[in-house]
C-alpha cells in the first residue's frame, strides 16, 4: 500500500539528485516540474514517499490527454537512466508524454513496482521483455490508442509486442491494457494472458489482431472486462466467453464477427455493458437478451439484424444506452421500449421502422438525452402545445416525416447541442423562439428543406476543444433568401449553399473560429469582390464559392491558405488573371475556375501542385500553348478540363505520363496537329477505379460538367464512372490512331468537329464500355466497322457528315439507335436506317466486300454466291472446293490461279 506524502518526511539526498538528474533530460512546455527545486523533493509535484523511511515510492508525471489542442504541451526528451536509482518505487505514471527512443529495459529493475502506466508516451520500437521481471505488478498500461469525446487518439508508430510469453510471470496482474500496440500475426496473444489468474481487465482494442482461439476451455475466468474492440477478427461468438460468467463489461465492436449471437449470452448475470457493433452479425436480436438484468449500454449498432424489434427488450429495466441503430429492422418500434424510463439515449436511426410518435410514448422518458431516429420512416406528430418531460442534448430526425411546421416543443429544449433536422418536409420560416436554443448548439443541420425568410443570427456556443461533430452549421438547400447580415462565429464547418442569399458576403470582423475548415457559399446569388477577409483563415479545407455573381479579380492573397484542399471559384464572372500565389497552395487536391473570364496562360507556379487531381479550368479565355508541366508535375491529375479556351499548339506529350487520368477535355479550343499515339498509355482510361481517389473528410462533393450524349451532365457522387476523352471542335488532323482502342475503360469518346480522314478503327469493338461515341464532322471515310455492333452499353452514337459508305451494320445494341441524324450528311451510306437500300447499289456492296476482308477474314465465305450476274467459273463446287482449301478467303485472294474465281464469287 502507497504511504500518503507527508511534510515531515526528508527527502533523501541521493534520490533527490535522482530526480534532478530526470528533470535535466526533460523539455517540460507546461511547467509540469515547476516546483522541482529545493531541498525537499517529497513536497515536489508528482512525487511521493514513504512516510517511515523518505524513500520515493510514486512518481506521477502523467501529462494531459494528447489532442490537437494539447500536443507539443507534454514533457518531451530522453527519460534519464537516473530513474532507475528509485530503487523502492511502487507507483511510476508516466503516461500521456512524448518521451524519445523506446521503452526503456531498465523499467524492468523496479522489484517493488505495482502500478506502471506508459500509456502514449513510447513510439514504436519493441516492448522490451525485461517487464516481465515486475512480479509484483498488479496494473500495467502500455496503451497507445485510446478514445476520447473527439474521437480516437494516437500519435506516430505504435510499440510492437513480438513476444508475449514474459506477460505469464506477472501472477499478481490484475490490469491489462495493450490497445494500439501492434501484435504480429505470428504472436501468440492467447496463451500467456490465460495464464494470469487474477486477471480482471484485459484491453487488447485495436491491436491488428485477426485470430482468436476456438478453444471451449480458458483459464482466466475471473475476467471483468474483456475489450476486443477494433481488430480484424473474422470468427462466429467465441465459445470460450461462456466461461467468463462474472464478465461485466464485453467489447467486440468493429470487428468481422459474423453469424448468430448464442443462446449462452443470457448467462452474463453481472453484465453491465455489451458492444457489439460494427460487426456482420445477422439474423433476429436473441430473446435471451432479456435475462441481462443488469445491462445498462446495449450497443448493436452496424451489423445486419433483421425482423422487428423484440418485445422482451422491455425487461431490460436498467438500461441506460440502446443503440439499433443501422441495422434492418422493420416494423413498429414495441410499446415496451417507451417503458424503460432509465434510458439516457435512443438511437433506433438508418432502420426501417415505421409508425408514428406522439407525445404519449415519451411520457416515462425523464432521463432522455439523446434520440436518434434519423432515416427511419417514423411520423412525428406532437401537438403545438406539448412539453417534453426530457431534456435532450442530441435530437436527430434526418428523413423524417416532422413538417410542416416547426417542431414547437424543441423551444422547450435549452439544453440542446446537436439537432439534426436534414431533409425533414419542414416547409416554414425559422420561429422567433429559436434563436433562443441557438447559443447551446455545436452541430445544426436544417439543410434539404424548404425553409424560407431571412437567415437568423447565428450565436454559436464558444467551445474550446470542438470534435469532429462540433461547430457544424449546415443551412444549404432551402430557400433562404436577402442578405448574410453577419459571417456565423465559432463554428468550423459552415455550408449555406442552394439559397436565395445575395449581396455581399459580410467581413468577418475578426470573430471567426481559427479552426474554421469548410466555407460553402456555393449556388446563391452573391455579388461583389471575394472577400479578402477570407485570407485570414489559414485553417480552412475546402473554400466553395461557385455558381454566384462574384466579380473582378481573384485575390492574390488566397496563396496563404496553405491547407486548403479545395477550392471551387467556378461559374462567376471572375476576371484577370489566374494568381500565381496558388502555387503555394501544396495540399490543393481540387481546383475549379470554370466557366469564369480568367485570361492570360496559366501560372507556371501551378506545377508545385503535386497532390491536385482535379484541374478545371474550361470555359474562360486562357490563352497559350497547354502547358507540358502538367504531365510532368500533376502526375495525380485524374481530371483535367481545358475546354472551351484559346489554347493553341499541340497536344503536348507528356500528357500521357499521367497515369490516372480518366477525364480528359481540350475541346473546343484552336489545337493543331495529330492525336498522340501515346494516349494508348493513359491507364485511367483502361482501368475503372472503384472510386474517384481522394476524399476530403466527406466535406466537400466533387463535381464536373461534361457535355455528353449530346447534353450536358453534372457528375458528382458518380465521378469515378467519368472516364471521358473529349478533343472535338479543335483543328486536329491525321487519322484516328488504332492504338487509340486500347482505352477499353472509355465510357465517351468525343472526336468531332475536327479535320481527322481515314477510316473508322476497325477494332473499335474494343471499346467495350463505350456509352457514347461521337466522330461526327471530319473527313472519315470507307465504311462503318462491323465491330460497332459488339458494343453492347453505346447508348449514344454520332456518326454525321463525314465521308463514310457502304452498308451500315446491323445487329445488337446497335438497332436500338434509331435516329436517322446519326448517319446524316453520308450520302454513300445505304440502309434501313437512313431510308437507302443497298440492293443494285453496286458501288456500296463493294465497299462492304472490301472492308469486311479487311475486318473479319474468317466470316467473309458468307458472300460467296452473292456475286453479280452467273458466272460459270464459280460453281457451287468450286466454293466447296475453296471453303475446304483456303482459312480465309484473303487465301484464295493471293491464289493467282483461283482469283478470277474468288472475285466473281464476291
Amino acid at each position: 500500500m502507497l504511504m500518503i506524502p507527508s511534510s515531515n518526511v526528508t527527502c533523501i539526498e541521493r534520490e533527490r539528485q535522482s530526480l534532478l538528474s530526470i528533470k535535466q533530460t526533460l523539455t517540460d512546455p507546461s511547467n509540469i516540474l515547476s516546483t522541482w527545486s529545493g531541498v525537499e523533493c517529497c513536497q515536489w509535484h508528482g512525487v511521493g514517499c514513504d512516510s517511515r523511511n523518505g524513500h520515493v515510492v510514486k512518481l506521477d508525471l502523467r501529462s494531459q490527454v494528447p489532442s490537437v489542442e494539447t500536443i507539443g504541451k507534454q514533457l518531451e526528451g530522453e527519460l534519464s537512466p537516473s530513474l532507475k536509482n528509485l530503487k523502492h518505487l511502487r507507483y511510476l505514471d508516466l503516461s500521456m508524454n512524448s518521451f524519445s527512443g523506446n521503452i526503456p529495459k531498465f523499467l524492468g529493475s523496479f522489484q517493488g513496482l505495482e502500478y506502471l502506466n506508459l500509456s502514449a508516451s513510447f513510439s514504436g520500437g519493441v516492448v522490451p521483455r525485461h517487464l516481465g521481471n515486475l512480479s509484483r505488478l498488479q496494473y500495467l498500461d502500455l496503451s497507445y490508442f485510446f478514445s476520447t469525446n473527439t474521437g480516437a487518439i494516437g500519435f506516430g508508430p505504435a510499440p510492437i509486442l513480438d513476444d508475449l510469453g514474459w506477460v505469464s510471470s506477472l501472477s499478481s496482474l490484475r490490469y491489462l491494457g495493450l490497445s494500439g500496440i501492434t501484435i504480429p500475426n505470428h504472436t501468440d496473444w492467447y496463451h500467456p494472458i490465460t495464464m494470469l489468474p487474477s486477471l480482471l481487465t484485459l484491453n487488447l482494442a485495436a491491436c491488428g489482431i485477426t485470430n482468436i482461439p476456438s478453444v471451449k476451455f480458458i483459464n482466466f475466468t475471473s475476467l471483468h472486462s474483456l475489450d476486443l474492440s477494433l481488430n480484424n477478427i473474422k470468427s462466429t461468438f467465441p465459445v470460450w466467453l461462456s466461461n467468463l460468467t462474472g464478465l461485466m463489461h464485453l467489447h467486440l465492436n468493429g470487428n468481422y464477427f459474423h453469424g448468430k449471437i448464442p443462446d449462452f449470452i443470457g448467462m452474463f448475470n453481472h453484465l453491465v455493458t455489451i458492444n457489439l457493433s460494427f460487426n456482420f452479425f445477422e439474423t433476429l436480436i436473441p430473446d435471451k437478451f432479456c435475462n441481462l438484468s443488469s445491462l445498462v449500454h446495449l450497443q448493436l449498432s452496424e451489423n445486419s439484424f433483421s425482423g422487428p424489434i423484440p418485445q422482451s427488450i422491455g425487461l431490460l429495466f436498467r438500461l441506460e444506452d440502446l443503440y439499433l441503430d443501422n441495422n434492418q429492422l422493420s416494423g413498429n418500434i414495441p410499446m415496451s421500449v417507451w417503458q424503460l424510463s432509465k434510458l439516457k439515449t435512443l438511437d433506433l436511426s438508418y432502420n426501417s421502422l415505421v409508425g408514428v410518435l406522439s407525445e404519449t410514448h415519451f411520457t416515462k422518458l425523464k432521463n432522455m438525452n439523446n434520440l436518434m431516429l434519423s432515416g427511419t420512416w417514423l411520423v412525428l406528430n406532437f401537438s403545438s402545445g406539448w412539453v417534453p418531460p426530457f431534456q435532450l442534448q442530441v435530437f436527430e430526425a434526418d428523413s423524417c416525416n416532422i413538417g410542416p411546421h416547426f417542431p414547437n416543443w424543441l423551444q422547450t429544449q435549452t439544453h440542446i447541442q446537436s439537432l439534426y433536422l436534414f431533409n425533414s418536409s419542414i416547409r416554414d420560416i425559422i420561429p422567433e423562439w429559436f434563436e433562443n436554443i441557438m447559443s447551446h448548439i455545436l452541430y445544426l443541420d436544417l439543410s434539404n428543406n424548404q425553409i424560407s425568410g431571412k437567415l437568423p443570427q447565428f450565436h454559436f456556443k464558444n467551445s474550446d476543444s470542438l470534435g469532429d461533430y462540433d461547430g457544424i452549421l449546415r443551412m444549404n438547400s432551402n430557400k433562404f433568401e436577402g442578405s448574410l447580415a453577419t459571417f456565423p462565429s465559432n463554428v468550423r464547418i459552415l455550408d449555406l449553399s442552394d439559397n436565395l442569399l445575395s449581396g455581399h458576403v459580410p467581413q468577418t470582423d475578426g470573430r471567426m473560429n481559427p479552426r474554421l475548415e469548410v466555407v460553402n457559399l456555393s449556388k446563391n446569388r452573391f455579388n461583389g469582390s471575394i472577400p479578402v477577409h477570407l485570407c485570414k483563415l489559414p485553417s480552412i479545407w475546402v473554400l466553395d464559392l461557385s455558381q454566384n455573381k462574384f466579380s473582378g479579380r481573384l485575390p492574390s492573397c488566397l496563396g496563404n491558405l496553405i491547407r486548403l484542399q479545395v477550392m471551387d471559384v467556378s461559374n462567376n464572372t471572375i476576371t484577370g488573371v489566374v494568381p500565381s500565389s496558388f502555387g503555394s497552395l501544396i495540399e490543393l487536391m481540387s481546383l475549379h475556375l470554370h466557366n469564369n473570364r480568367f485570361e492570360g496562360n496559366l501560372p507556371l507556379s501551378l506545377q508545385n501542385l503535386t497532390s491536385l487531381v482535379t484541374l478545371d479550368a474550361g470555359n474562360n479565355f486562357l490563352i497559350g500553348r497547354i502547358p507540358f508541366w502538367i504531365g510532368e508535375s500533376l502526375l495525380n491529375l485524374r481530371i483535367l478540363n481545358l475546354q472551351s479556351n484559346k489554347f493553341t499548339g499541340k497536344i503536348p506529350l507528356q500528357l500521357c505520363q499521367l497515369d490516372a487520368l480518366q477525364h480528359l477535355n481540350l475541346a473546343q479550343n484552336y489545337i493543331i496537329g495529330m492525336i498522340p499515339h501515346c494516349f494508348s498509355n493513359l491507364s485511367g482510361m483502361i482501368i475503372n477505379s472503384d472510386d474517384f481517389g481522394y476524399s476530403v473528410g466527406g466535406k466537400y462533393e466533387e463535381n464536373i460538367l461534361a457535355y455528353i450524349k449530346g447534353i450536358q451532365l453534372v457528375y458528382t457522387t458518380t465521378l469515378q464512372f467519368l472516364t471521358t476523352l473529349d478533343i472535338s471542335s479543335n483543328n486536329i488532323t491525321g487519322e484516328i490512331p488504332d492504338v487509340l482502342m486500347n482505352l477499353v475503360g472509355l465510357k465517351n469518346l468525343n472526336l468531332s468537329r475536327n479535320q481527322l480522314k481515314g477510316q473508322i478503327p476497325r477494332m473499335i469493338g474494343n471499346l467495350s464500355q463505350i456509352e457514347s461515341l461521337d466522330l461526327s464532322t471530319n473527313m472519315l471515310s470507307g465504311r462503318i466497322p462491323q465491330s460497332l455492333t459488339s458494343l453492347n452499353f453505346l447508348s449514344y452514337l454520332n456518326l454525321s457528315f463525314n465521308n463514310l459508305s457502304g452498308a451500315i451494320p446491323v445487329g445488337n445494341q446497335l438497332q436500338t439507335l434509331g435516329d436517322p441524324y446519326i448517319y446524316e450528311g453520308n450520302d454513300r451510306l445505304c440502309g434501313p436506317q437512313v431510308s437507302r437500300s443497298c440492293i443494285g447499289n453496286n458501288s456500296s456492296q463493294n465497299h462492304v466486300v472490301e472492308d469486311e476482308v479487311q475486318d473479319d477474314d474468317e466470316g467473309l465465305w458468307f458472300y460467296f454466291g452473292m456475286g453479280p450476274g452467273s458466272s460459270e467459273s464459280c460453281s457451287p463446287k468450286k466454293e466447296v472446293f475453296l471453303m475446304s482449301r483456303y482459312p480465309s478467303p484473303v487465301d484464295a485472294l493471293r491464289d493467282g490461279e483461283l482469283a478470277s474465281c474468288v472475285e466473281v464469287c464476291f
